[in-house]
């Protein structure tokens, strides 16, 4: 990638199959990563892929299903709100001050390779088990997580977990945007501590690419890539929030801007809505397609979005 024109940035992401990919960032030949999509969807013209229902109760759950099942034994609610490094926002004190009741706060910001000097970096399994240990978040627990947007940081987090090999996990649709709307009870301040538990960390392979998988891609121009930022950077017309930067995008790269799969509420489109945005963009959601962003954030929001569809490996 250090061979590509100035004009094009890149970013972390998502990859071919379901998951991490590493990479290169332009600005400074350092490792990024890719998240990626093995299509399984099913759709009425889509039918010789997985069933789309049976796909999107797996990983999205709605208010009441959280109400009612909230303080159950085995499930875990988990508060991933994260903020742009430019908003003024801190999502921990943001948390602090209120939060679904017996959430505990997931950070971002630390659940990560602090050796790159890259953000959100997917970090060691060595690191993840020891976060989720001091947690209190052990195997087989069911994993509900949300963010106080409506979708965004909360599917970083859900991604998280599966490439560490935790599949029973789901995003909360609408978040705690929608929580608070329908007069659902909060509470303030630190969780009460959990017990320590044991927590095994799988890492799924088949979720990481390398720097020559996304040199191939772009040789063999057979990939999709769909980049996650707003179309003023992804054109190169804005800049980077992050100082050093280039502007612009990955050659050949597509644009569905995270914002596009939510609906005015902050909860995602319908299933029939969310082909139709793909389609749109010139993106197949029945072939392997590449997520792209600024730093693994919102690309996480398309990567979710197609797993809904039916991307049952994505």
């Amino acid at each position: 990638f250090d061979s590509l024109p100035a004009h094009h940035s890149f970013c972390p992401s998502f990859s071919d199959r379901r998951g991490l990919v590493w990479g290169w960032n332009l600005a400074g030949k350092t490792p990024f990563e890719h998240a990626c999509k093995r299509p399984r969807l099913s759709a009425a013209e889509f039918p010789e892929i997985c069933d789309v229902t049976q796909a999107a109760n797996n990983w999205i759950v709605e208010t009441d299903w959280l109400a009612q099942h909230l303080g159950s034994p085995g499930l875990v609610v988990l508060d991933a709100s994260w903020h742009l490094p430019d908003s003024g926002r801190k999502a921990h004190e943001e948390y602090l001050n209120e939060h679904i009741p017996g959430a505990l706060f997931f950070d971002i910001d630390d659940i990560r390779d602090e050796t790159s000097d890259l953000p959100h970096m997917l970090p060691s399994q060595v690191k993840f088990a020891s976060r989720m240990k001091k947690m209190g978040i052990g195997d087989g627990m069911r994993i509900v997580v949300y963010d106080s947007h409506g979708l965004f940081s909360a599917a970083r987090a859900w991604w998280t977990f599966r490439a560490m090999g935790h599949k029973d996990v789901a995003v909360l649709n609408g978040g705690l945007r929608k929580w608070k709307a329908e007069g659902r009870p909060l509470e303030d301040g630190r969780p009460v501590p959990r017990t320590a538990r044991h927590f095994t960390p799988l890492k799924d392979n088949d979720l990481v690419r390398d720097i020559d998988d996304m040199r191939r891609y772009l040789a063999d121009g057979n990939m999709q890539i769909v980049d996650a930022r707003p179309a003023g950077r992804f054109e190169g017309r804005d800049p980077e929030p992050r100082p050093g930067l280039r502007s612009g995008h990955i050659p050949g790269a597509r644009n569905v801007p995270s914002s596009k799969i939510l609906n005015e509420d902050g909860t995602l489109k319908s299933r029939d809505e969310l082909i139709a945005i793909f389609k749109a963009a010139g993106i197949d959601p029945a072939k392997p397609v590449v997520t792209t962003c600024g730093s693994g954030v919102t690309a996480a929001m398309l990567s979710f979005a197609l797993a809904v569809i039916g991307q049952t490996n994505a």
